[in-house]
């Protein structure tokens, strides 16, 4: 069994857990591309673990699918949605990175797009 991301205009609408066979056989199988649950980042990671696999070969797409996701069929890659306009699309991890770093703290932040930065939300 595999996942596969139904894509409509370049954005997943659903994810399934499917046989090839059986997506060989729906009429509109050329909507569907395969995704892998392991993947995120442009890694490939072993099954239930954050420990990136020694075969990166099976890394697909960048990243899992989700619904809502874009599929750049050009790159052949599952992207989230840009979330900020300050942000930048990451070609080697096709994830979005932040002008500026994150704190690597215990604290909780989140990013603040007026004041381009982080604010600590835990006291």
């Amino acid at each position: 069994m595999a996942h596969f991301a139904k894509v409509v205009d370049g954005t997943v609408t659903q994810v399934i857990v499917a046989e090839q066979d059986h997506i060989d056989t729906l009429s509109d199988k050329e909507s569907w591309v395969q995704t892998s649950y392991n993947t995120r980042g442009g890694v490939h990671y072993q099954p239930n673990t954050h420990t990136p696999s020694e075969d990166q070969s099976k890394a697909l797409r960048a990243n899992f699918a989700s619904i809502g996701d874009i599929y750049d069929s050009v790159n052949d890659v599952f992207h989230r949605p840009q979330p900020y306009n300050s942000w930048t699309l990451n070609t080697t991890t096709w994830q979005w990175d932040p002008p500026t770093l994150k704190p690597d703290n215990e604290n909780i932040y989140e990013w603040n797009e007026e004041t381009q930065s982080w604010d600590r939300l835990n006291p």
